[in-house]
């Protein structure tokens, strides 16, 4: 694994507004094409087979929660226990998640599972492709997103209730917008109906018992890029149990486990040792560690300990349901860039990596993304 200083192509923010990418340099230079990681096929096949073995142990992990009712342990509010079995036990499955990896050209670590709601999908799957085509074309990437996702909503098929399927994120990111638009996309070449709305649009009909959308019709089947750990705090969240027999979401409500951070010592508690794993506990038991809130995004509210000192943290407004302390990984710094591995699940299957770097340790909403390759 190495990180290498490039030239951008002349027109690169012409190029990826053009495939989507309209966030390219939002909050400061997003998308960054003046360098990019090269890989070992080697590298790349060992990133795959974690990617693969971490999500069967995280299946696990989950089975091992909802069978003995840890639900207490992350947090998760008593009265959406029916509807994590609910979907839990009907098999309901994923389209997508992201593990946040550590790796240090030999060891591969898990940080964590965001499998409710991840981004930078886009830029994994439909940028940094077209990215390499233009500066590299002979080498290889890891990265069948695109095609993983297309086939994934065809499997899907049987399990929504008619062939119309609603998207739903927020109003207030563009990034959201993009990600769940370029979901949408995807779905509609497999021959969806689709509607794209924001999810402060969507009402609910008490008389019907359903969720409605701006045109006042019923959703039967829908994907939202908005957290479970919102909607189960929200006023109509209620909702989602009452309607759970008659409407489909994507993610599944049982994706509220593995996307907690608490799965992390529920993993180091059934695989101790595990070559993919961090020590990870509920209270500090080394010096070197990393304190996370259960439940955070952007890497709001994480505190890192070296030797008892803190030497890097952010703040944010996590924290409230509780924390884990997860071993301290040593990730290698490139000429002051520390790499984080997004590495993409499709369904169950590992089929991609993005990553994004940032001068200080923890990955946050300004951390930049920097294609790959590998030969």
């Amino acid at each position: 694994m190495k990180r290498l200083q490039i030239n951008e192509r002349n027109n690169w923010k012409e190029t990826v507004e053009s495939q989507g990418l309209i966030f390219h340099s939002t909050e400061g230079k997003y998308w960054d094409e003046s360098a990019c990681y090269a890989f070992t096929e080697k590298e790349i096949l060992e990133l795959e087979k974690a990617t693969n073995e971490l999500y069967e142990m995280c299946i696990e992990a989950t089975d091992f929660v909802i069978s003995r009712g840890l639900y207490k342990e992350f947090g998760i509010p008593e009265k959406y226990i029916s509807g994590i079995e609910h979907s839990w036990n009907n098999e309901f499955p994923s389209i997508y998640g992201r593990f946040d990896l550590a790796f240090d050209g030999k060891n591969v670590k898990m940080l964590e599972f965001n499998a409710d709601t991840p981004t930078a999908l886009l830029e994994a799957s439909v940028i940094q492709w077209h990215w390499l085509l233009d500066y590299y074309a002979s080498a290889d990437q890891f990265n069948s997103i695109h095609e993983h996702l297309i086939e994934h909503f065809k499997v899907l098929k049987p399990y929504f209730l008619s062939d119309s399927l609603h998207f739903t994120c927020v109003e207030e990111s563009i990034e959201d917008y993009m990600t769940t638009a370029y979901l949408m996309d995807c779905a509609s070449q497999t021959g969806y109906k689709t509607n794209l709305l924001y999810i402060s649009d969507i009402s609910y009909d008490e008389e019907l018992n359903a969720f409605l959308d701006i045109e006042n019709k019923e959703i039967k089947n829908i994907f939202k890029l908005y957290p479970y750990d919102w909607m189960m705090h929200e006023d109509f969240g209620e909702y989602l149990l009452t309607t759970m027999h008659k409407m489909y979401w994507v993610e599944p409500m049982w994706k509220s486990i593995p996307n907690n951070k608490m799965i992390l010592k529920i993993l180091w508690d059934l695989y101790p040792h595990h070559p993919y794993l961090l020590p990870t506990h509920t209270s500090p038991v080394t010096k070197s560690y990393v304190k996370k809130p259960l439940i955070s995004r952007e890497g709001n509210n994480i505190e890192i300990f070296h030797d008892g000192k803190i030497i890097a943290q952010t703040d944010g407004e996590y924290g409230e349901e509780g924390f884990i302390y997860q071993e301290y990984f040593e990730i290698p710094s490139f000429d002051g860039h520390v790499p984080t591995i997004g590495s993409w699940l499709i369904g169950e299957n590992a089929c991609g990596i993005g990553i994004r770097e940032n001068t200080s340790r923890i990955v946050d909403n300004f951390s930049r993304f920097v294609p790959h390759y590998f030969i």
